[in-house]
């Protein structure tokens, strides 16, 4: 949905609800115009490390509490708190987590991850502002944003 910022704070950033599907919930993240948002990312200091011959690719997001991105994978990355607090599940590349894709990350801690036996379950992180999280290649991970958050991921690569 292309919301101009000011709308999406003041309409559309409000807690989660659990009974919403994954694809119904909006959460500012993802592709940044970089003409909108240069100013911001000119103050970022991101975290000091590399993959040589790549240049690293930015994304700002802000989200209510209970949102959160679902299980998915994809290249290395690191993802740092600004404001709120954001909870991690991942589980390695040979460990494919049990989820519905459509379902958001607070139906699954609510519904699947109690029944999990502890061998089955993710390893997990709350990251506060200022902690970075660095998330490998191909891990299988989801987020959930403990309040209302604001965030800046760096993918590598």
């Amino acid at each position: 949905v292309d919301v101009p910022f000011q709308e999406y704070v003041e309409h559309l950033l409000k807690p989660q609800d659990p009974a919403r599907l994954g694809s119904d919930t909006l959460y500012f993240f993802g592709d940044n115009n970089f003409t909108e948002w240069g100013p911001l990312f000119q103050h970022y200091v991101p975290p000091p490390f590399r993959i040589p011959g790549t240049s690293p690719a930015y994304s700002f997001g802000i989200a209510g509490s209970g949102s959160g991105v679902p299980f998915h994978w994809h290249g290395p990355g690191f993802s740092e708190v600004i404001f709120g607090r954001k909870r991690w599940f991942l589980y390695p590349p040979d460990k494919t987590p049990h989820f519905h894709p459509n379902e958001t990350t607070l139906a699954w801690l609510q519904h699947m991850y109690p029944t999990l036996p502890p061998s089955q379950r993710p390893l997990e992180c709350t990251l506060h502002p200022g902690e970075v999280l660095y998330f490998p290649d191909r891990w299988w991970h989801a987020t959930l944003n403990l309040d209302t958050s604001v965030f800046i991921s760096t993918f590598l690569g």
